[in-house]
């Protein structure tokens, strides 16, 4: 019984693999009808594994921090504001460490 395949895009040689290699392992059979008959979806079939993806899922994102900066403007002296950018990355925190230590905290 010969196997059909599905959508096999056509062999492109110089791509690292052989045209024996790309026959051998390109494209899908397509399913039989009791093939298809069985599956089932994946949260039915691995319910334990969809309720910890969902988790994962649910952690992405900025996370929550005990005490959230607040945005705001202000209007600085340039030479204040360069003196800070001068010594790199990071002169936004060395600034509000500096603005903390001014106000006593």
């Amino acid at each position: 019984m010969a196997i059909k395949y599905v959508n096999k895009p056509d062999f492109e040689p110089g791509r690292g693999y052989s045209k024996a290699d790309w026959d051998e392992v390109s494209g899908n059979p397509e399913l039989t009808k009791e093939q298809l008959a069985e599956m089932r979806p994946f949260r039915e079939v691995f319910p334990d594994l969809a309720a910890g993806m969902d988790r994962e899922i649910a952690k992405r994102g900025r996370p929550v921090l005990e005490q959230t900066k607040k945005p705001v403007t202000i209007r600085l002296d340039p030479d204040v504001v360069d003196a800070f950018k001068a010594a790199g990355k990071g002169w936004q925190s060395r600034m509000n460490e500096a603005l903390r230590k001014a106000a006593g905290l």
